[in-house]
């Protein structure tokens, strides 16, 4: 079977489907991962074919933050969603059996799924129905408590993620041949599989009975991949560091947030693994060394705390790593798994971004690290995790389709 994935974000929305995508691979199908430029190599050097999707999530970040206007950052967003809608057209032209998508692009996949006669496959990184037993990742206060309320933020979030691509959508529809208005009852994206521990969301009883809660899907590595020596040697000269990085986030605030960082891990009195990422931190010194792109599955396990900005990816590796966090939220999906690591005892109270200074990150990891049973918990958790076969119902929903 030919399956291609579609997916687009940053390096959390895509790492993941390397490995689910070597999986499938290892078990027959012929993959395609459709994903930015930036994460060709990524794709590629675990052995999967890769098709481009426009589009520049990193630069996308930066022109928000410059946008005058409510307009103006609502026209960057549209630009962005018709990229990604020529993306899926290019990736679909030539042929698929099954296609596999991120929640973020699901409306084009539908389109495209429409378009070729084949079925579509939710494979989410994040919850992606409304429930009364939480709010979702991105939603908005409504001024209520209680499950009436959730429920209400969740079909606004809903909502609001179709919106944002109906113009795409449309445009799309064109491109492959369909008629322009979509049809009352759309091509469903059925059934969906949430790539996420149960353990860390279990399962709405109010989710639809075709929406599951699969486990996570672990990054591939690379083909030849090696720690860079300058870490190496760093975790053996001393006990073990603390890990800070924000991610994709906090663009073009590399200076601020340098010397806030090492002004807190002074304060914390820890030696410090500094990542520079989409905000380019650097910091230096015999306690604190700064890097590049490393695999967090082989860092985050080597570590004595994580402070991350609490994306899905991240938050799912230190999870799987079994160690405490500081989790520093920003946007998106990101306060919901940040409380979420609160709520399940691996995490302090969680630091916001916008209140963060070098006195309450320094504060926040000395309270992470001075709890023991941060750890404790973080352990148990890894191991639950670690039993888990994420796979199982995805691969045996997609073989049936073989056989089909």
């Amino acid at each position: 079977m030919r399956i291609l994935i579609i997916t687009a974000g940053s390096r959390g929305d895509v790492a993941p489907y390397t490995g689910l995508g070597c999986r499938l691979l290892d078990v027959g199908h012929e993959v395609v991962v459709t994903a930015h430029p930036s994460f060709a190599a990524l794709v590629s050097g675990c052995g999967l074919e890769y098709r481009p999707m426009p589009g520049d999530p990193q630069g996308l970040i930066q022109d928000w933050a410059r946008a005058a206007s409510r307009e103006e950052a609502q026209a960057l967003t549209r630009a962005y969603a018709d990229g990604l809608a020529d993306g899926v057209a290019e990736a679909v032209a030539d042929g698929a059996d099954l296609l596999l998508t991120a929640f973020g692009p699901a409306p084009l996949s539908r389109t495209a799924g429409e378009a070729l006669g084949v079925p579509v496959i939710g494979t989410y990184l994040v919850p992606a129905f409304a429930t009364g037993q939480f709010a979702l990742p991105n939603a908005r206060s409504t001024g209520g408590q209680g499950p009436e309320s959730d429920l209400a933020a969740g079909r606004d979030v809903l909502r609001r993620a179709e919106g944002v691509f109906a113009g795409a959508v449309t445009r799309l529809r064109t491109r492959l041949g369909l008629p322009a208005s979509a049809p009352s009852t759309p091509v469903a994206v059925r059934p969906v599989f949430h790539g996420f521990s149960p353990l860390v969301v279990p399962r709405p009883e109010d989710w639809p009975s075709w929406a599951e809660v699969a486990g996570y899907w672990w990054p591939a590595r690379p083909d030849g991949w090696q720690p860079p020596a300058e870490l190496v040697d760093f975790l053996q000269a001393g006990p073990p560091p603390v890990f800070i990085g924000f991610g994709s986030m906090a663009v073009g605030q590399g200076e601020r947030l340098s010397e806030l960082v090492a002004a807190a891990v002074e304060r914390a009195g820890v030696r410090a693994v500094v990542q520079a990422g989409w905000a380019d931190l650097s910091s230096c010194g015999d306690d604190v060394l700064a890097i590049g792109d490393v695999l967090h599955d082989w860092l985050f396990p080597r570590t004595a705390a994580v402070v991350h900005h609490a994306g899905a990816g991240t938050t799912a590796t230190g999870l799987r790593a079994g160690v405490p966090a500081v989790p520093v939220p920003v946007m998106a999906d990101q306060p919901f798994w940040a409380s979420r690591l609160r709520d399940l005892g691996v995490a302090p109270r969680p630091v916001l971004f916008q209140d963060l200074t070098a006195e309450v990150l320094g504060d926040a990891i000395t309270a992470c690290l001075s709890e023991p049973a941060h750890r404790r918990r973080a352990a148990e958790l890894a191991r639950g995790i670690a039993a888990e076969n994420a796979t199982a119902s995805l691969f045996a929903h997609i073989g049936s389709k073989s056989a089909g």
